[in-house]
């Protein structure tokens, strides 16, 4: 079979336990958060001119606060 670090028991071994510790929701959370990272980089990556660095640059700089 599998002769490599990660087999497929290892695998399914290390999710179960970081199932235990963290819990349902908090590993759910972790997914969400990862999936939604990945999305941002690729959105980022297909349209590099529409992402949040170039917006910035386009605004007005702020006003200093008047007393």
């Amino acid at each position: 079979m599998g002769e490599g670090i990660f087999q497929p028991l290892h695998i399914l071994l290390i999710i179960g336990i970081a199932l235990l510790l963290f819990g349902p929701s908090k590993f759910a959370d972790l997914g969400k958060g990862l999936g939604e990272g990945i999305r941002n980089f690729k959105s980022s990556m297909k349209d590099p001119d529409n992402n949040d660095a170039n917006k910035d640059k386009d605004k007005e700089p702020p006003k200093p606060p008047t007393a």
